[in-house]
């Protein structure tokens, strides 16, 4: 939790700069997420399931930046999305 929230307060700090950044990094790893996903061999229904929450998560990080919504809410949707991603390409490879 002491993490959390040094990170938040960070990310509050400089929420303009690291905002762009997240973007940046958040939707490539949300892409790469996809790219696995559409070419693992998988039932359709858990693909497409999967593919519609990774494309979900790293859009609602995008639009609450967009729509200037509070640091920490724009900070727990990216850690969100980070980590949904991530975890997706790592249970997915293994």
């Amino acid at each position: 939790m002491r993490l959390y929230n040094q990170l938040l307060s960070e990310f509050k700090r400089q929420q303009t700069g690291y905002s762009t950044i997240a973007i940046i990094g958040q939707s490539c790893i949300g892409s790469v997420a996809a790219m696995v996903v559409l070419m693992n061999q998988m039932p359709a229904g858990i693909k497409l399931t999967l593919l519609f929450l990774v494309t979900i998560f790293c859009m609602a990080y995008n639009s609450a930046v967009l729509a200037r919504l509070s640091a920490k809410t724009m900070f727990n949707l990216l850690v969100l999305s980070v980590l949904f991603s991530v975890l997706t390409i790592v249970g997915i490879l293994i």
